[in-house]
């Protein structure tokens, strides 16, 4: 086997990312119960059992002690850039990602696309965080002129020491840290205000980053660009004046000839440090982001009348400038979880409408920070959580390798994220806990793989990983390096090149079938017209020959397989798997083959005992065949072999192209469109009527079933207890599937009728 088996990162990623969803796939059920023979401790029982005590892997790249960290000096960046549809008229700047680390080739540039959010990372060098940078950024900052007057005493001193000497070596560990020091900070303050959006929670925050950390946790640097650069004004002068005594003449940008003052709670600041910047207004207990200001103040009688004003009235306050202009101001972004979700372009999220602020009443916490770089940061514990992901693939594609021999499943589980992404658990870097509190410790397992915490997972999550990783290796490097992984884990499977597949050769296939009227219909010409001829002949037809029922059952699995493949192409990852579950549903059943195949006419073509009888049926039956084949309504209660039909031709068409799907679904499309699109697709009955008891927090449905065999009808009654009341339905048809269908349907518009669905 050679390196066209391995499965790119991004693939494994998605993997990875979407275990611990709340939306998955569909499973196999005959490969879901193989696969779980195949992990250990599992035992057959009628609810699904756990492993417990299982890893959560995490990157050793983005792991360190901010002690160790901030001494390093030589830093690895990475830029960051976001495109897409947002959740505001503001686009996003770059943000600079510093690890401690080259996080591999994967990285030098990546690519992924989540919820409609390009994000691409791409590697840009190594830096040095030093004093000379220290010395071109921050000149006019009085801390800078006093610590460069130190530094330079200790300089003098130093020529009459040696180069080794403590007081010399502890100054330049200074300089090394100031840039780690003010980005730390930085991060911290940000990222506490747009997850937290708490005073408290930003004030305890600020104060933790002040503690020295020598213990192993989350330790990287996210640093604002500004034009492909790393903003060190923004991220120096950005920092909190609120909570920071040492900070507080800090009043005025070092761009500033002549300031500006005009008054805040907390003395005269900067109309430039304003302008674009965070306030809090204590007697809300909120955050707001200013973007600048308008040509009113307080005693404008415009200002008065506008509702969207917070006017000292309204406060108790009694202001000593009122003529002061007032700053336009919004609610801070609300962090989006966009790993799943798809947003829809320039619609603002609430609180984010704009208001104006007397600055009087404000207290600034951080300025200037602009509204791109908020917005920026919005979106980063999404992805980074991300990053994390496609680093943890990185290692587990090494760990599988270009040739695969064996693969232990029990290797896997650290890898599996078994809880959906939460963001309250999301560990901020620079703090040592989560919004939940929780303190994290890492610890290393026997695999060398850091581990973040340990959780309990489903059986069945871990077979459904080992799937998606099946689908992973099928989508990223074809069928032969799916083949090869399914044998790495000891299931006993061989891959056939080619089908053997006897037949009685028919020669005068045209007196049998309108060969050419068929043909046209499917835009294929048959090499072996044999073979359109069984998959049209029923069992119940007098023939020497086969009937369609072995190329039905390989057509059965085939159109599966393609039907999935063009949804997963055409949609994914712009729509949750449930959705992309609803659409194969809605596309592969016999409901909708049936009408397919009376659509088209292929019912007039079947070789059956009984043809003329039904298609007098049909054309009696006053029922119209024409539009859309898609969902269960179209083709309900017609025969199950007008289904069987479509499969078997599909079959047959596989067989005589050579295995070749693409032709399968050409020919297959003409008769199946128009296919289920997310805006037509519906929900069967028995599934809506199954999310409405799980959204009610009802008992699951009940269906009894009866057959009376004399008229040859199935009934099922339909019953749900809601709100404290037992609603039931009958529902008959030919079969009990298609009962239950009319069961659920009845029962759901009796529950909408009485307001409890």
């Amino acid at each position: 086997m050679d390196g066209s088996a391995s499965v790119s990162s991004s693939a494994a990623a998605d993997v990875a990312d979407t275990a611990g969803g709340e939306d998955s796939f569909e499973s196999g059920e005959d490969t879901g119960n193989a696969l779980r023979q195949l992990i250990p401790n599992f035992t057959h029982s009628a609810e699904d059992t756990y492993q417990h005590r299982q890893p959560v892997y995490f990157p050793e790249e983005l792991l360190d002690n901010w002690v160790s960290f901030s001494r390093r000096g030589l830093y690895h960046c990475y830029n960051i850039s976001l495109r897409g549809c947002f959740n505001t008229t503001t686009p996003p700047t770059d943000i600079i990602l510093a690890v401690k680390c080259d996080m591999g080739p994967e990285f030098l540039r990546n690519s992924f696309n989540s919820g409609g959010v390009e994000v691409t990372i791409q590697y840009i060098r190594i830096i040095h965080l030093n004093q000379e940078q220290v010395n071109m950024e921050f000149i006019t900052s009085p801390s800078f002129l006093i610590s460069r007057i130190l530094f330079l005493v200790s300089f003098i001193n130093a020529s009459f020491l040696s180069l080794r000497s403590p007081v010399l070596m502890m100054r330049r560990t200074r300089f090394l840290l100031l840039q780690v020091i003010f980005a730390r900070r930085f991060q911290t303050t940000i990222l506490s205000l747009l997850i937290g959006n708490g005073h408290s929670e930003v004030r305890d925050a600020i104060k933790y980053f002040h503690e020295p950390q020598v213990s192993l946790g989350v330790v990287y640097l996210l640093l604002p660009s500004v034009y492909g650069k790393i903003d060190w004004c923004g991220i120096k002068f950005s920092t909190s004046s609120v909570y920071d005594a040492t900070d507080k003449g800090m009043r005025h940008c070092h761009s500033c000839k002549d300031a500006d003052l005009l008054q805040t709670m907390d003395g005269p600041c900067c109309r430039c440090m304003l302008r674009n910047s965070v306030v809090y207004i204590p007697r809300d207990r909120k955050f707001y982001n200013t973007t600048g200001f308008l040509d009113l103040n307080a005693n404008d009688p415009l200002h008065l009348r506008d509702r969207s004003a917070d006017s000292s009235k309204r406060y108790g306050v009694c202001l000593t400038s009122e003529s002061n202009p007032l700053l336009v101001a919004s609610g801070l972004f609300t962090v989006p979880k966009f790993l799943h979700k798809c947003y829809e372009k320039g619609k603002e999220p609430s609180g984010r409408n704009a208001i104006k602020l007397p600055p009087e009443l404000c207290r600034v916490v951080m300025a200037p920070v602009s509204t791109n770089t908020l917005c920026s940061f919005s979106y980063v514990p999404s992805m980074m959580f991300r990053i994390q992901c496609l680093l943890l693939s990185s290692k587990l594609k090494i760990q599988l390798g270009p040739r695969m021999q064996q693969f232990n499943i029990t290797a896997l589980k650290g890898y599996i994220h078994g809880e959906e992404f939460n963001l309250n658990k999301w560990i901020i870097p620079g703090l040592g806990y989560d919004r939940c509190g929780d303190t994290k410790s890492f610890f290393l397992p026997t695999n060398n793989m850091y581990s973040l915490k340990a959780i309990s997972i489903k059986t069945k999550t871990i077979a459904d990983t080992v799937e998606a990783l099946i689908g992973a290796y099928l989508s990223a490097s074809g069928e032969q390096a799916a083949f090869h992984f399914i044998k790495s884990l000891g299931m006993d499977v061989e891959l056939h090149s080619e089908m053997p597949y006897e037949r009685k050769i028919i020669t005068k296939s045209e007196e049998i079938i309108d060969v050419r009227s068929l043909e046209t219909m499917l835009g294929y010409v048959f090499n072996d017209r044999s073979l359109l001829i069984e998959a049209l002949t029923h069992s119940s037809y007098n023939t020497a020959g086969p009937c369609y029922e072995r190329l039905e059952f390989l057509g059965d699995a085939v159109l599966d397989h393609i039907i999935t493949d063009y949804f997963y192409k055409l949609y994914y990852p712009g729509c949750t798997p449930a959705l992309l579950t609803n659409l194969r549903k809605a596309s592969v059943n016999n409901c909708c083959y049936a009408h397919a195949a009376v659509k088209a006419g292929l019912h007039k073509h079947m070789l059956h005992s009984s043809s003329k009888q039904m298609i007098d049926d049909l054309e009696n039956s006053g029922r119209s065949f024409s539009g859309p084949s898609h969902g269960w309504e179209p083709g309900i209660g017609l025969p199950e072999n007008l289904a069987d039909l479509i499969e078997s031709i599909a079959g047959a068409i596989y067989l005589d192209s050579k295995h070749k799907k693409e032709v399968v679904w050409r020919a297959m499309r003409r008769l199946l469109e128009p296919l289920a699109t997310p805006k037509t697709v519906e929900l069967s009955p028995v599934s809506e009527l199954k999310e409405t008891c799980e959204r009610k927090k009802y008992p699951y449905p009940s269906y009894s079933p009866t057959r009376d065999d004399g008229v040859g009808v199935t009934r099922v009654v339909a019953g749900v207890k809601a709100a404290g009341t037992v609603y039931y339905e009958i529902g008959e048809g030919r079969n009990q599937k298609v009962a239950q269908l009319l069961a659920a349907k009845a029962l759901l518009q009796k529950m909408k009728a009485a307001s409890v669905a």
